[in-house]
């Protein structure tokens, strides 16, 4: 699904060196590196602060404790989504309350935002899934008129770009309050183990993540709040230094590959390919089908017959999950996130692939629905 070994072969000196300096330094936390990476990704960005952490769930609930929620607070978030998203909302006592995704775009529905916000909610979870932005300007616009919180999940779309109707574009976690991505290995701006960063405009907002991912620390042995260890290792933040330079690469290789899907799979009869929204750009963190006719799983055991890896994201709704059994959710309530999980599938997506394996994924995929 994702082959960091040839990129890291591509960029095997710069990356190499860029350990051994950290190395050689010994200064492996809070090191050099890590100042200078947060600096350019706030250029990268165009945000005023990029804080780094130890990884994209820590950032989630870091920004929710900086903005203060608090137990029994409702948080508005989609039911398509990794795990993480929403158990930072429980681990914090505050009132988790799902909602379906639009069926074309698998991104939160604003209508259905809409329908859930109650005197009680606090805060909106949009999160930007497989690679493009959920659509921000009516989801801030909903937020404005209620006074609510937007915290961006930007885990699976760093780079990618949002159009406001005015003509303004603006980088995925640049227009909420706080934006929370992850460097986990296999995203678009990944690193060699864990990481992950908040972003936001608001100097106050700024500091006081800055000091609850240290301790709740601003000044040494003073804690002013109470707050976690989480924070970036130098090895990993000088990694991404490096990786950070090639970004724009790696995502329009990511949209070459994914163009050649769309041209050679198009036309298959019960196959949707992914929807590209007109108001944001797709890096393709995964490239996803939809497989009608509960044929999903036979296409896949057909490629894994062929030496060919897929993936499910997700198979199980949340309000499935047995862990959030205690919300009462009914099994029917969500039709949407209930249809697309027996549905989707994934198709390998990375930086390194080339023609001839692009042909031999689509032939396999081809010859299957031209039996």
């Amino acid at each position: 699904m994702v082959d960091l070994r040839s990129q890291y072969e591509r960029l095997k000196a710069d990356l190499d060196s860029a350990v051994a300096g950290v190395i050689n330094s010994t200064a492996f936390i809070k090191g050099p590196d890590v100042r200078l990476f947060e600096e350019e990704l706030q250029r990268y960005l165009g945000v005023r602060h990029v804080i780094a952490c130890g990884n994209g769930t820590d950032a989630l609930q870091i920004a929710m404790m900086a903005l203060g929620l608090k137990p029994g607070d409702e948080v508005i978030t989609t039911n398509f989504t990794f795990i993480a998203t929403v158990e930072v909302i429980e681990l914090l006592g505050l009132r988790l309350v799902l909602v379906d995704p639009d069926p074309d775009t698998f991104n939160i529905s604003v209508s259905a935002i809409e329908k859930a916000i109650t005197p009680r909610t606090k805060a909106i979870v949009p999160v930007h899934l497989f690679g493009q932005c959920a659509d921000m300007e009516p989801i801030n616009d909903l937020a404005r008129r209620h006074g609510l919180h937007v915290i961006e999940d930007v885990a699976q779309a760093t780079g990618a770009e949002y159009r406001f109707a005015d003509g303004t574009v603006k980088k995925a976690g640049t227009m909420g309050i706080i934006g929370c991505t992850s460097f986990f290995p296999s995203k678009n701006l990944g690193c060699y183990g864990d990481g992950g960063a908040l972003f936001t405009d608001n100097d106050e907002l700024a500091a006081m993540i800055r000091s609850i991912t240290n301790h709740g620390m601003r000044v040494r042995y003073y804690h002013d709040t109470i707050g976690v260890n989480s924070r970036l290792d130098t090895i990993q933040a000088a990694i991404l230094r490096v990786k950070l330079r090639h970004l724009d690469e790696f995502n329009e290789a990511r949209q070459k590959a994914a163009a050649w899907y769309d041209r050679e799979l198009s036309g298959l009869t019960g196959i949707t390919l992914p929807v590209r929204s007109p108001y944001s750009s797709h890096i393709f963190h995964q490239y996803t089908l939809r497989i009608a006719d509960d044929r999903r799983n036979d296409l896949r055991e057909c490629l894994e017959n062929e030496g060919i890896p897929s993936m499910i994201y997700y198979p199980v709704p949340l309000h499935m999950q047995k862990a959030y059994a205690h919300l009462g959710y009914p099994a029917d309530g969500f039709p949407v996130t209930t249809r697309l999980s027996g549905e989707v599938l994934s198709l390998p997506m990375h930086t390194e692939l080339d023609d001839e394996q692009l042909e031999y994924i689509t032939g396999c995929i081809r010859s299957k629905y031209n039996q």
